[in-house]
Parts: C-alpha cells; sequence; structure tokens
C-alpha cells in the first residue's frame, strides 16, 4: 500500500537494427518496406524453443543507457526507415516506451507496429491502438490440447485480441510457428485454422512458418509435408491468403488474386520482387478483375 512502480527497464534497449517489414512477417502491411527494429528485455511466456532467448530470458542492465523516444525516432528517420517495430522480445514488457515512442513517431508520419503474442488485456490493446499502432504480427502458439508446453496459456485470448484490433481499426497478419510433435497435430492445426476463419474471417493473411531447434527444444525441424497439409487444410477452409515461410521457396511466399488467380507480389529473400497490384481511390486492387486486396499503407518501390 502506498508503493511506488518503477520501469527499471524503461528506454533500455537490447537491439536496434532496420530490417524489411516483410521479414516480420508482414506482407499486407507497407510492403517492401523498411523498419526501425527495436526490443528490450524480458517476455510474459515461456518457450522452450525460443529463438531470442539471449534477449527474451534476461534482466535489463541495471546501469544500461536509456534511449529517449525521440532519439529512436529520430534514428528512424535518419536511417531512412518507413516506420517503427517492437520486435525480437514481447512487446508487452516495454509497454510504455512503445506507446510513447509510437505517439511521437505518428506526429513525425512513421508507421508503428508490433510483433508479438498478442497476450494483453483489452484495454491495454486499445491503448497501443489508440496511440498509433496499426499493425500487429501476431504469434499463435499453439491450441487448447497442447500438453508438452505453454499448458497455461489460454490461446483463445490470441485470436480475441486480433478480432480486437480489427474492430478498433488495426491490420492484423497471424504467424503460425508449426513445432514439430508440439503444436503440430491434426486437431490442434485444424482447431487454429478455423478460429482463425471464425473470428478473423478469410482475408486476414496466415503465415505457416517452419520451426528449427533453437534455445531448449531439440525435436527436429518441421517437415515441408507437415506444412503444406496445414497449408491445404486452410485454403480447402475458405482462408485467400495464406503462406508457408522459413523454407526458402519464394512461390509458398507470393499472393494471387484469390477470385481469379493473377499474381499480385511476389517475394524473395524478405523482399518485394514484382508488384501488380493497381492503387485505385485509396484501396489496392487485383489489375485483372477488380478484386479488393486487404494491403494497409503503400508499396514503396
Amino acid at each position: 500500500m502506498g508503493g511506488v512502480l518503477y520501469a527499471t527497464g524503461y528506454g533500455k534497449l537490447s537491439a536496434v537494427e532496420v530490417r524489411p517489414i516483410e521479414i516480420k512477417p508482414l506482407f499486407h502491411y507497407w510492403p517492401n518496406s523498411l523498419a526501425l527494429t527495436y526490443s528490450n528485455y524480458g517476455c510474459n511466456f515461456y518457450c522452450p524453443w525460443c529463438q531470442n532467448d539471449h534477449l527474451s530470458y534476461a534482466r535489463p542492465p541495471e546501469h544500461g543507457e536509456v534511449t529517449p523516444p525521440e532519439r529512436l525516432v529520430e534514428l528512424a528517420l535518419v536511417s531512412g526507415a518507413d516506420g517503427l517495430s517492437a520486435s525480437f522480445n514481447e512487446p508487452a514488457t516495454q509497454f510504455d516506451y512503445v506507446v510513447d515512442v509510437t505517439l511521437l513517431a505518428r506526429e513525425r508520419g512513421l508507421y508503428s507496429m508490433v510483433v508479438t503474442n498478442m497476450y494483453y488485456t483489452e484495454s491495454a490493446l486499445r491503448k497501443l491502438v489508440e496511440a498509433g499502432v496499426d499493425g500487429f504480427s501476431a504469434d499463435i502458439k499453439g491450441c487448447p490440447g497442447m500438453t508438452r508446453a505453454l499448458k497455461g496459456i489460454h490461446h483463445e485470448v490470441v485470436f480475441r485480441n486480433a478480432r480486437a484490433a480489427l474492430d478498433l481499426g488495426a491490420h492484423v497478419e497471424m504467424v503460425y510457428l508449426v513445432v514439430t510433435n508440439t503444436n503440430d497435430s491434426e486437431e490442434c492445426y485444424k482447431w487454429i485454422v478455423d478460429r482463425h476463419l471464425d473470428l478473423l474471417g478469410p482475408d486476414v493473411p496466415l503465415h505457416i512458418n517452419r520451426y528449427y531447434p533453437a534455445h531448449r527444444w531439440r525435436e527436429p525441424p518441421t517437415p515441408l509435408s507437415k506444412l503444406l497439409e496445414i497449408r491445404e487444410y486452410a485454403r480447402r477452409s475458405g482462408l485467400n491468403y495464406v503462406y508457408v515461410g522459413n523454407v526458402g521457396d519464394p512461390e509458398l511466399e507470393t499472393t494471387r488474386c484469390p477470385r481469379c488467380g493473377k499474381v499480385l507480389v511476389r517475394r524473395s529473400g524478405y523482399r518485394v520482387t514484382h508488384f501488380n497490384a493497381v492503387l485505385e481511390e485509396g484501396k489496392y486492387k487485383c489489375p485483372r478483375c477488380g478484386l479488393v486486396v486487404p494491403i494497409r499503407g503503400r508499396y514503396v518501390p
């Protein structure tokens, strides 16, 4: 009672670098743009296959340098970035800093997005969007039937918050890292795809990504056959934009018009190599059949 809460990690950044937006992954948000990506320390989950465990399971240095939000936004402008991205570790651990950075970024004409496990309270999520965060790369960790890891997570929260972000006007893409012998069962992937379709609809992109051993998880990399099996189920179920990542195949990361099949966007090495959508009246459309394609922001040549 009567104590004071201190944010000891505020502005203590663990990484700052300019990266393509496609690497987040976001394929329908500011295509081919560059985001100044920043992170601090810690996470509200424990994923034993975390590829950034040196950041996610570390504490901020007691006497580490503090980077004011103004300096970070200025660095984004100087570096030629089109926006900012809170990534590498979970942005919820630096919530106040992300809000402060985003407010300044919006004033300077820069976008703001987060790579997140989407485990927020609804009021916190609203505050993020109101500050100007309008892009979410949302990680799906698994399903209610998981038993080997992350058993205490309410997986429905991820989809609830993704739906809430959409309702608030933000752009959302879902990312399903398929971990071998962990969240890759038929029961699990069908639950994920079905919840995606029921709550988010057919036009929210789904990225089905290959897992590789990391941190404490030594299961073998996800077989390509398993990824394609899930992709096929998602497409048969009615999802219009399904991608397979971390396999290095540009065809599996190509955007096609779901109505006529026209190639709209090709990607390779996390960059756009061909962009064929037409901008009309503020919306991107298929040049062949005129279908509106859900793309937030503008294509950066």
